[in-house]
């Protein structure tokens, strides 16, 4: 299965006809099943169970790795395929790619109508959206999200191109009046069994219906490593113990996949290593290993800089002796698996050295912020001081090393 990855990046999305071969659809919905019923038991045995809430909302997420044995092991396989984990390879420039979500969407118990319209970024998380976008279009995408129904799905709609610019004046007004209605701009993506769906999750999207009838669609996220740019999206959401149902094939790809994360977080402690001695060189060559792109790579600096501030909340008394589901909240994660990096970052630090980095990204961090709160529809945040759009003005990764001496 090929895809133009020039139109994709034009684009933001592609729609492809039988992602799942038509001779596997049957065998795939028979599995997911099993694993849906294994997880609702689970849930119904301990309601306490933290992942329960994830069953019980508009729109319900089995993290279906999480309940795999070796009879259903060909749900978790089928995001190695081709037309999957092939598939994203291409979209992201032929560079190593790994799944970092893999999970099954499903109907809820009670008709919830339409969700709101927004693109899967936070600006307290991520970098501003005009920084990501220009990164992205210079050296194409870092990450890829995918929906495959196991039935004919129509829910989600997006805005062709929207992932490449900010909301058009006309968008804004629509949102603000109803974020739940049809934007003017936006199209329905109509799937049917097997088919696909590959977007670029910083386009403008919608949810248009979450009702009772039954869905079933399988929802991937694939990262790039070694691509032009550091994704905005990175921590894997699975922990590798699931791996000893795969294949052996199977057990060594996502082997190979926690790798390349281990030696990520190396090349990131270096790059911090490099802050805290205020050794230039060894921060520009740190740097352009995690973002082999010259263009964007404040984006990288910046996004970088949001881990770094983990890095000090983990470390602060109060959080430092929490239990770990407590830590992950507290730096906002809610899945163990996308927490491992900030955890493991916290620990090659100590405290002394977390403050340090927090003075020096506290520069940065002033132009990244309003005086005010501010409000953007159209992204996953409501008001914050946090910047929606606007990369800092006239502060680029030079100034960024000039303003090591302003805090200490």
């Amino acid at each position: 299965m090929k895809i133009d990855p020039e139109q994709f990046l034009n684009d933001g999305f592609v729609i492809l006809k039988n992602v799942i071969p038509p001779d596997r659809l049957d065998e795939l919905r028979a599995s997911f099943e099993v694993l849906v019923d294994r997880q609702q038991a689970i849930w119904a045995d301990d309601p306490e169970d933290p992942r329960s809430h994830a069953y019980k909302v508009k729109q319900p997420r089995l993290a279906f790795q999480t309940v795999v044995d070796a009879a259903t092991a060909n749900t978790v396989e089928f995001c190695l395929h081709d037309h999957t984990l092939g598939v994203s390879r291409q979209a992201l420039r032929g560079a190593e790619a790994a799944p970092i979500a893999m999970f099954l969407m499903c109907n809820p118990a009670t008709d919830y109508g339409p969700d709101l319209w927004h693109r899967d970024i936070q600006p307290k998380n991520q970098a501003p959206l005009a920084g990501l976008q220009a990164d992205l279009v210079a050296n194409g995408p870092g990450y890829v999200q995918w929906n495959i129904p196991l039935y004919d799905d129509d829910v989600l709609w997006v805005v062709p191109g929207s992932h490449r610019r900010l909301n058009t004046a006309q968008e804004n007004r629509e949102l603000l009046n109803d974020r739940r209605a049809p934007l003017s701009s936006g199209m329905p993506v109509k799937l049917e069994a097997g088919d696909g769906v590959m977007y670029i999750n910083t386009i403008l999207h919608w949810p248009s219906n979450y009702s009772t009838k039954l869905r079933r669609v399988i929802h991937l996220g694939y990262r790039s490593f070694g691509g032009g740019l550091y994704p905005y999206i990175r921590g894997f959401y699975w922990e590798p113990s699931f791996v000893k149902h795969l294949s052996a094939e199977a057990r060594a790809t996502f082997k190979r996949f926690t790798k390349l994360a281990a030696r990520e977080i190396d090349q990131i402690e270096a790059y911090m290593r490099a802050m805290l001695d205020q050794d230039q060189d060894g921060f520009r060559e740190a740097l352009a290993r995690l973002h082999p792109g010259e263009t964007g790579r404040m984006v990288c600096v910046v996004l970088l800089s949001k881990v770094a501030a983990r890095i000090g909340t983990l470390k602060r008394p109060e959080v430092a002796g929490l239990p770990g589901p407590e830590r992950a909240q507290a730096v906002g994660e809610v899945s163990w698996g996308s927490f491992r990096i900030f955890e493991d970052l916290a620990g090659r630090f100590t405290s002394a050295e977390a403050e340090l980095l927090g003075q020096r990204i506290a520069p940065l961090n002033a132009k990244l912020h309003a005086q005010t709160e501010q409000f953007v529809p159209g992204f996953q945040s409501g008001p914050t001081p946090h910047a929606f759009e606007d990369m800092p003005a006239g502060f680029g990764v030079d100034e960024f090393i000039a303003s090591w001496g302003e805090a200490g």
